[in-house]
């Protein structure tokens, strides 16, 4: 097989699925694992996928449609995310009861509060170990537990976050634009993050710059519900409907 045939193939791999595996392009392409991976660090460097550990991801706009494992998107964007759960968590003050959503960044937060008086409720199973060890009361709300990103979902949820009232709130995001607001693949963790979010006297939505400008499956939020805390880059202005973003800048 020629080699622009191997590409077109893998990228409409892409395209149909989002993500694909070295694994599964050896058997697909019939040739060998050291052809795959040279394939696929050429489409890198040509900005045509992004090279994760064991296979690529879309870079598209349609990325922001899938659900990705969180092995995969712990390896994406991780110094910026790492910087924007470091700015979540200094607004983190004593007395708070907090609600932290299921996802990668917001599981960064826990890594830099500053104190363990605080009270916090979450639908994150790694979230939750990590708050008890960090010696933080702690709550997990019950329903159906999704694998993939290791989220308790569902109506039980739903009902169950009906009883708090929360200080502060954190939360993940699939894609942020003007016209769908705050969206996620997934309708069950999105009606869990929306009945969250009302129930938080503020609330944050935490987003690297590949979330912004995207439209994924499900809005459970406008603009206008949450802060945005995110990067600008290369001094390039954010514009939403809203006057209440919080933005780092990348120099």
């Amino acid at each position: 097989m020629f080699t622009e045939e191997r590409y077109n193939i893998i990228l409409q791999e892409l395209k149909v699925k989002g993500i694909v595996s070295v694994t599964d392009l050896v058997k697909l392409l019939d040739a060998s694992e050291s052809t795959v991976r040279r394939d696929l660090n050429s489409l890198d460097s040509e900005g045509l996928l992004k090279k994760i550990h064991g296979g690529a991801i879309s870079i598209d706009e349609s990325a922001s449609k899938y659900d990705y494992k969180v092995n995969i998107r712990q390896s994406l964007n991780v110094d910026e995310k790492s910087e924007i759960a470091k700015y979540a968590a200094s607004l983190i003050e004593e007395g708070d009861v907090i609600y932290l959503d299921a996802g990668t960044t917001t599981e960064l937060v826990i890594d830099f509060i500053s104190t363990n008086n605080i009270t916090a409720v979450t639908n994150g199973i790694v979230h939750a170990k990590k708050l008890l060890e960090r010696g933080i009361k702690t709550f997990i709300v019950g329903g159906e537990l999704k694998a993939i990103t290791e989220a308790i979902v569902g109506t039980t949820a739903v009902e169950e976050l009906k009883k708090y009232n929360f200080t502060k709130g954190f939360f993940g995001v699939n894609g942020i634009s003007n016209q769908g607001g705050f969206t996620t693949p997934d309708v069950n963790e999105a009606m869990v993050k929306e009945q969250a979010m009302k129930m938080c006297k503020e609330s944050f939505v935490l987003a690297d710059h590949s979330k912004l400008e995207k439209v994924s499956f499900i809005t459970f939020g406008a603009i206008s519900d949450s802060k945005i805390i995110t990067f600008r880059i290369d001094g390039k202005n954010i514009s939403y409907d809203t006057n209440v973003i919080e933005v780092i800048k990348i120099d």
